[in-house]
């Protein structure tokens, strides 16, 4: 989903700085046994809350006949530009965080969740040209720091270190690309968490920093021609002031950058005015030979793909695919003979190959498996291939015939990631983690399959005192849907465990046993952690992301309904001890289970939630998502369809809603903040009872991408102390004893 990912490149330095920073913290939780503070939270009274007036304005809009009013639609205004938005911005504020403020063991878990961040953090390293690289942070550093190493014994420097570029954390490294004789590194600049991008050029060996910049850069990054002198990317347009961070983006185009030069010189390589939507996603074969572009409209994994012969200058762009039916994710290539990750006649993905000298012709080397391909990279003479048993890691090697040549043993049950690498090495890199085991990286021999740990993070507490599992349950229509559930050890099943249920459910996204030390604390704290792996996610291929999207999209939501359901019935929780927590399309998740369920549920925490699904492909990158939403103005049956769950449309006058903390940032350019706004207004109006409505809008901040540790230890410590209020948690504190 472009609405958390970078979308389509395949470009392995980016991807892996994604996987490795984007969220090294995944999924679990943490021990110890040590009450401080046996006092019952639901004894706490919360105070009367006063929300700000949320002025309405007359605005109605017709879909297909039907009139719907959207009264709020001032709080889509740009806070930048609005002063309206900006004082509401405020004012809400000063509700949530006076009340924020007031919540038992708030400073508590603010201080142990300080304490479990700091341990060192690694990203798996990677090697271009004679030097190996990794980000690391020593713990509690807001933003990861680029090291560079001239052997894997040899004494780590820094290269990059993004720290020192404000003093608050909020400007991040937003992406990598080394040039193919390890000389230069481009990379790109963020800046208070928008996927704008400014792309900066360093020369390694002396760290001089060139005088090339390029800007307006977004859902992209750069891939270098093989002789080191310049890149290429894609970019869009520069927008007014006033539309910068709102307005959609159309029109991306790819450029070839020579160092050196100004960017208003740069080569435009393609661009299509015809079809404004349609992204490009340009990758130079490893070779140097050919550029193949990636040509996207939306988040599904649907290309066509485009190729050049760089060794002449006056070859033109071929078209290889030229439809949208499928995916072809580009691998790597021997010779005129390309490799492809693809759903091509496979549900759960193959790769293929095709010469482009008979292009007609498909030839599935890696046949469909049982499980579904997740990934793959070429690295030396072998294909690496990332599947998903029932959502754990499998990791299979194969020679470039198909062959089968192993499996890579992983020390239990967890999610892998890495594995990338060129045709020159013999040996790549990758991460494990899982609920109960922090990070650890390898170095993987291709020749011996050896694996070796290079580094395991210390945390301060000890996996044998939780215990993961993994169960099934059935779902409204019969649909078997696995959940991981952790927890400590001892638990007793008595329906009175406050329990965190956690999911996403779309755009192919896979949810997978990692490590994670905010929910580390909060199974330390007595919570049980639960994660489902709904429809709409690529856990089991494509069968299973698409029974949950478009007019289907109701399946996602019966998967985390029963997910609850299941865990009442087990004796894990009870309504009242159950909270629910979901970002991004995870955050439109708890919505629509918010307002269709509100029984079910003692606390919600959507995170910058798609809200309006009527208006969301209006705004940024809110277009991409018809692949998965659907359109109000595709057809009647869409519209309807997003009608009926529009988390807030379906927000109902004098309903007693559960305690709800809805989180945005003022400055999400993705998941634009309009959306959060609105709901928000409209829960505070609807809401009968005293359970609190608040929003917590994180000032310059993006979708997540970029955030600074110390902002995200706050949000979280905020989020935990909102639940432990309201499920009844009596918190444990080790240090405290």
């Amino acid at each position: 989903m472009l609405a958390d990912t970078y979308g389509n490149s395949t470009y392995q330095e980016k991807s892996m700085y994604d996987r490795s920073i984007a969220f090294y913290f995944a999924i679990l939780v943490f021990v110890s046994a040590f009450n401080t503070n046996s006092e019952s939270l639901m004894s706490q009274d919360s105070p009367t809350l006063s929300y700000p007036e949320t002025k309405k304005v007359e605005q109605v809009d017709e879909y297909f006949g039907v009139e719907v009013a959207d009264p709020f639609r001032w709080l889509e205004d740009d806070v930048r530009q609005s002063e309206d938005v900006a004082a509401w911005v405020e004012a809400q504020n000063k509700v949530s965080f006076g009340y924020i403020e007031t919540l038992p063991f708030r400073k508590e878990i603010d201080q142990r969740l300080t304490k479990l961040w700091d341990y060192e953090k690694y990203s798996a390293p990677f090697r271009r040209g004679d030097r190996y690289y990794f980000q690391k942070n020593d713990g509690l550093q807001n933003q990861f720091v680029l090291y560079s190493q001239d052997a894997l014994d040899a004494e780590p420097k820094v290269l990059i270190d993004p720290n020192t570029w404000s003093e608050d954390g909020t400007v991040a490294l937003g992406g990598l690309a080394f040039s193919d004789d390890g000389k230069y590194l481009a990379y790109g600049v963020q800046k208070s968490g928008s996927d704008w991008r400014t792309w900066q050029v360093m020369e390694i060996e002396s760290g001089k920093m060139l005088a090339d910049k390029l800007e307006w850069i977004k859902f992209g990054g750069a891939s270098w021609s093989k002789d080191s002198k310049g890149f290429f990317y894609n970019r869009y347009d520069e927008p007014s002031k006033e539309d910068e961070f709102t307005s959609l983006n159309l029109n991306q185009k790819v450029y070839y950058h020579e160092l050196g030069y100004d960017q208003s010189e740069d080569e435009l390589i393609h661009s299509d005015p015809d079809h404004p939507e349609w992204g490009f996603s340009p990758e130079v074969s490893e070779d140097g030979k050919y550029l193949i572009l990636t040509v996207w409209k939306g988040t599904d994994d649907r290309y066509r793909v485009m190729y050049k012969d760089l060794s002449d200058p006056d070859s033109e762009l071929v078209t290889l695919i030229d439809n949208f039916e499928n995916e072809y994710s580009f691998v790597g290539n021997e010779g005129s003979t390309f490799y492809f990750k693809s759903d091509f006649e496979a549900p759960k993905k193959c790769i293929l190959t095709i010469d482009i000298s008979d292009p007609e012709k498909r030839n599935v080397i890696i046949a469909e498996a049982d499980e579904a391909m997740q990934s793959a990279s070429m690295v030396g003479d072998n294909i690496i291939s990332n599947y998903l048993k029932d959502a754990k890691s499998q990791v299979k090697i194969f020679d470039l015939a198909g062959t089968f040549v192993r499996e890579v043993s992983f020390p239990g049950i967890g999610s892998a990631g890495g594995f990338g690498g060129r045709r020159d090495h013999d040996e790549t890199f990758y991460s494990f983690s899982s609920f109960n085991r922090p990070p650890s990286t390898y170095r993987y021999d291709l020749k011996t399959g050896e694996s070796k740990l290079l580094r395991e993070a210390k945390v301060d507490f000890n996996p044998d005192d939780y215990e993961v599992s993994q169960v099934f349950y059935n779902s409204k229509d019969g649909t078997r849907v696995p959940m991981f559930i952790a927890h400590k050890k001892g638990i007793e099943l008595d329906g009175t465990n406050p329990t965190l249920l956690y999911a996403y459910g779309g755009f192919n996204i896979s949810l997978t046993p990692g490590f994670s030390i905010s929910r580390l604390q909060w199974m330390e704290m007595g919570g049980i952690f639960a994660m489902p792996n709904l429809r709409g996610g690529g856990e089991y291929g494509k069968d299973w992301h698409k029974a949950g999207t478009k007019t289907q999209k109701q399946n996602v939501f019966d998967d985390f309904i029963a997910a609850a359901e299941y865990l009442i019935d087990n004796k894990y929780t009870s309504p009242e001890h159950l909270g629910i927590q979901g970002g991004s399309n995870g955050g439109l998740l708890v919505g629509a289970c918010l307002t269709q369920r509100p029984d079910l549920y003692g606390a919600c925490l959507p995170a910058v939630g798609v809200m309006d699904m009527l208006r969301f492909q209006e705004f940024t990158a809110g277009r991409f998502w018809v692949d998965d939403y659907g359109s109000s103005k595709a057809s009647a049956e869409e519209f309807e369809a997003l009608y009926k769950y529009s988390p807030l449309h379906n927000v109902t006058d004098g309903t007693a809603y559960p305690p709800t903390m809805v989180t945005t940032a003022d400055t999400d350019d993705r998941v634009v903040p309009g959306h959060s706004f609105k709901f928000a207004a409209r829960l505070q109006e609807a809401q009968s009872g005293e359970n609190p409505t608040i929003i917590r809008i994180e000032t310059s901040a993006g979708h997540g991408s970029g955030k600074p540790t110390s902002k995200i230890i706050e949000e979280v410590a905020d989020q935990w102390a909102f639940l432990a209020k309201h499920l009844g948690m009596k918190p444990s504190f080790p240090e405290s004893e």
